[in-house]
C-alpha cells in the first residue's frame, strides 16, 4: 500500500504542467492582394502619399511607398514635427531594428495621446512591421487630427485575410474593414453658393462632424492671419465683435483697413455691429454674397452665421485652383 502511495505521488510530481501558451490565440490580419489593386485603394494611398510629401516637402523627404517607407520612424517623426510642432530628442536614422523600433514607440506614443485610437488599428510592431493596413488606418487618423480640410477618397473598403493559430489548428477568414467609412455616412459640403446651404445641412449633423469643420475653419483661419501673429481657438466666440473677421478679410482679399474705419477694441454692441456690418459690406464687395447672415446675429454668436461667413472665405482661397468639397469621413 506505501508503495502504491509513494508510486501515485512520483507520477504526480513527473507530470509536466500545463503551458497556458498553448490556449492563446494569435490573430494576424493582412489585405488581400486583390484589395491592393482596387481603385479605390490605390486612390486613397495617392492621396495621402501625396499629402506626406506635401507636407515634408521642406524637410527634403520624399515617399514613394506607405508600407516600406514609413517603418523605422523617420518620416512619423517629422510629420509628428511639422504637424504638431512636437519634435523628440532621437537619432535622425535608425540603422538597426531595435533602434528603430525605439524610435517608433517614443513618436507612437506622442501620436497616440492626440489621435482617437477607441479601437486599435495600429501599434508600433505593425508599423515596424510594414503592415500596409494599419500604415493606413493610422494616416487617415493623423490627416483626421491634423488636416481635417484634407479631401480623402470616401468609402473606401478593404478585404482583409484574418487568420487565428489555435492550439487545434489555424482558421481563416475574410472580412471586409473600413478605411474611410461607408457612403452611407459621408456627408458632403459643396461650395456652391458660398457654403450657405451646405453649413446649413451640416448643422443638422452630428456634434463630432461639426467639430471636425470647425477645427477645419480654425487651422485656416490661423495659417491665414499667422503674419499678423494672432491666433484663434473658440470659432463661437472669437468672432463677434468683427475684429478679426475685419483682419482676415483684408489678409484674404488684400484689403487694407484703416484703423479709423472700424473699432479695434469695441466696448459695445453699436461699434461690434459697425465693424460687422463693415465686413458683409466687404464681402460683398468681393464677391462672396452671405444674404443670409445678417449682422446682429453674428454679434449674438450664432454659430449658423459665423461658420457661413467662415467657410465661404475658406471656398474662396483654400482651394484656388478649383471647387472645393469637404468631406467627412
Amino acid at each position: 500500500m506505501e508503495a502504491d502511495v509513494s508510486q501515485n505521488h512520483n507520477e504526480e510530481e513527473e507530470e509536466e504542467p500545463v503551458d497556458a501558451d498553448c490556449f492563446q490565440v494569435v490573430r494576424t490580419k493582412m489585405i488581400q492582394p486583390t484589395s491592393r489593386k482596387d481603385p479605390k485603394v490605390e486612390k486613397l494611398t495617392e492621396a495621402l502619399l501625396d499629402w506626406i510629401n506635401s507636407t515634408l516637402k521642406t524637410e527634403h523627404i520624399v515617399v514613394q511607398s506607405l508600407d516600406e517607407d514609413l517603418y523605422d520612424g523617420l518620416v512619423l517623426h517629422h510629420l509628428l514635427a511639422r504637424l504638431a510642432g512636437v519634435r523628440l530628442s532621437l537619432e535622425e536614422i535608425a540603422l538597426t531594428s531595435s533602434a528603430q523600433i525605439r524610435k517608433l514607440e517614443a513618436v507612437m506614443e506622442e501620436l497616440d495621446k492626440r489621435l482617437d485610437q477607441s479601437d486599435t488599428k495600429w501599434d508600433v510592431s505593425r508599423i515596424h512591421n510594414k503592415d500596409l493596413l494599419a500604415t493606413l488606418h493610422l494616416l487617415v487618423a493623423m490627416v483626421r487630427c491634423f488636416q481635417p480640410e484634407l479631401v480623402l477618397p470616401s468609402n473606401v473598403n478593404v478585404q482583409v485575410v484574418v487568420m487565428e493559430v489555435r492550439r487545434k489548428g489555424m482558421r481563416s477568414d475574410v472580412q471586409t474593414e473600413v478605411l474611410t467609412g461607408d457612403s452611407t455616412n459621408v456627408e458632403n459640403l459643396s461650395c456652391t453658393d458660398g457654403g450657405v446651404n451646405a453649413v446649413e445641412q451640416l448643422l443638422k449633423l452630428g456634434a463630432h462632424k461639426v467639430a471636425v469643420v470647425k477645427q477645419a475653419l480654425v487651422d485656416f483661419v490661423n495659417k491665414s492671419l499667422a503674419s499678423l501673429g494672432l491666433h484663434v481657438s473658440d470659432v463661437d466666440k472669437q468672432f463677434s465683435d468683427g475684429v478679426i473677421l475685419l483682419l482676415l478679410i483684408g489678409q484674404l482679399e488684400g484689403f487694407f483697413i484703416p484703423l479709423c474705419d472700424f473699432s479695434l477694441i469695441p466696448v459695445n454692441n453699436e461699434q461690434m455691429l459697425h465693424n460687422v456690418t463693415f465686413a458683409l459690406s466687404l464681402l460683398t464687395h468681393a464677391g462672396l454674397h452671405v444674404s443670409s447672415v445678417q449682422p446682429q446675429d453674428f454679434v449674438a454668436r450664432e454659430v449658423a452665421a459665423t461658420l457661413k461667413v467662415l467657410y465661404a472665405l475658406f471656398c474662396k482661397h483654400a482651394r484656388q485652383e478649383e471647387k472645393t468639397s469637404v468631406v467627412f469621413l
